[in-house]
Formats: structure tokens, C-alpha cells, sequence
């Protein structure tokens, strides 16, 4: 079983992956707990996240990572999250925005 590459905690300025989505929501991805290949439905990631709603201030904590995926468009991400995870948004095969 494969270790994941995102296990270490970054900084909201080098974030693994960033995920856009309504209502102006960031997701920038600091820590994932599983490989890819081992996630399942309640997979967690940990992140800072901001809003409309928040102020503008990041707020930090797991999130599930299937929230992320299914509201949130990939804008950023370090190659080997493009590579486990999938193209930017815009880039390879579409994908339709869920908001």
C-alpha cells in the first residue's frame, strides 16, 4: 500500500493544490492523509479554505476531499498532483464545473 507524497504539512504560499469554486471558495490543499489510490468516500484533506464568507482570513481544518472534488475546480497543483489527481482545469479532457 503506497504511502501518500502529500503527507507533510505546507504553507498556504506553496499549497500542493488549489481548488476554485462558488461563492468565491479557495481550497488550498496543505496535507492529504491517504495515496490516492487508497482514498475512499471519506478521505480527508487538510486545508485552508476562504470565502466570501470568511472575510478574506483562511481558515484551517479537514475537509473531505470528495466536497473539494465535486464543488472545486483544480486552477493550481505541483506536477505530481496533476499526475495522481488530473488535468487543471482547461487543460486535457473537460470537465464540467459543478456550480
Amino acid at each position: 500500500m503506497p504511502r501518500t507524497p502529500f503527507g507533510k504539512t505546507t504553507s498556504t504560499e506553496k499549497p500542493y493544490a488549489i481548488y476554485s469554486g462558488p461563492n468565491g471558495f479557495e481550497w488550498r490543499v496543505l496535507k492529504t492523509y491517504q495515496h490516492p489510490e487508497n482514498e475512499g468516500t471519506h478521505a480527508r484533506w487538510f486545508v485552508a479554505a476562504k470565502s466570501d464568507h470568511t472575510g478574506g482570513e483562511y481558515e484551517y481544518g479537514d475537509t473531505y476531499a470528495g466536497e473539494i472534488q465535486h464543488h472545486g475546480i483544480l486552477v493550481s497543483a505541483s506536477p505530481l498532483w496533476i499526475e495522481l489527481y488530473g488535468p487543471l482545469w482547461g487543460e486535457g479532457d473537460p470537465v464540467e464545473a459543478n456550480f
